[in-house]
């Protein structure tokens, strides 16, 4: 009698999901970032509140200065509460990323020189934190247009996360060059809130600039921030919307991020030895 033994084919194990490069970047990216939000608010009262009542308080005090006291503003500006926010609250984020930037280094150098992650990612977990509260404190915007009966129309509404990739590009770049430097030049720190500082009334953040002279326009235009401010006004106001200071301030940020990517990657191994 002969007897047939069925053998199964023996299965096999499927391979477990390897962890991408780019998925580990963004678990990393997003645990940092998180870190920092929770650092900044957790011991204080308020809590993310805080993202609100800051740029408030500023956008009110040069509403009460520009809009009634000195009755300066921009064309078809009303109500110039809407605004002015529309350019504080994005100069508040572009600031302090900018200034967080000259510390983004030193703050934490054993933990950087440790911890076998990109070192960009600690250049972007300060400019996410303060994105999150930048998208925070646009409920401010939210009010106000409530309080005044003033929407923004469908298609103008685009112009906000335009305006936001723009400034995302510019201030990476920028945060690139000064991070590294700052390692190297401790006086960058102060360079950089002076040069913030004319930065803020040289840019149309309280105010919108008509130039009628063409080389004194394009010369002012190459200030990213004339571009990138109109968009974010022309939700509200879109004729204020100037396409040349637009399509500089994007030829400039693209540059600026190009040259802040060379500048970076060249610079880390220098800056690891130096922390």
């Amino acid at each position: 009698m002969s007897v047939t033994t069925a053998v199964s084919a023996p299965r096999v194990a499927r391979p477990a999901k390897r962890t991408t490069y780019w998925s580990r970047y963004r678990q990393a990216l997003w645990l940092l970032t998180t870190r920092d939000l929770k650092v900044r608010y957790t011991t204080s009262a308020l809590g993310y509140v805080w993202s609100i009542l800051d740029p408030l308080l500023m956008g009110l005090i040069y509403f009460v200065i520009f809009g009634f006291v000195f009755h300066r503003g921009g064309v078809n500006d009303q109500p110039y509460i809407l605004f002015l926010l529309m350019a504080v609250l994005p100069w508040t984020w572009f600031n302090g990323n900018l200034s967080d930037a000259t510390r983004a280094f030193r703050q934490e150098g054993k933990l950087i020189r440790s911890v076998k992650i990109p070192r960009s990612i600690w250049i972007l977990r300060q400019i996410a934190s303060k994105g999150i509260e930048f998208v925070i404190s646009l409920s401010i915007i939210v009010f106000f247009a409530l309080f005044n009966l003033t929407a923004p129309s469908p298609w103008t509404f685009v112009y906000l996360p335009l305006a936001i990739v723009l400034q995302v590009l510019l201030t990476v770049g920028c945060n690139f060059i000064i991070a590294p430097l700052a390692v190297f030049y401790r006086d960058l720190e102060r360079v950089v809130k002076l040069g913030l500082r004319v930065l803020f009334y040289g840019a149309p953040v309280l105010y919108h600039l008509e130039i009628g002279n063409p080389v004194l326009h394009f010369v002012y235009g190459l200030d990213p921030l004339a571009g990138i401010l109109d968009m974010y006004r022309g939700c509200f106001f879109p004729d204020n919307v100037d396409w040349v200071y637009v399509i500089e301030g994007t030829v400039v940020s693209v540059l600026i991020f190009t040259v802040g990517a060379v500048v970076f990657r060249r610079s880390v191994p220098r800056v690891l030895k130096e922390l």
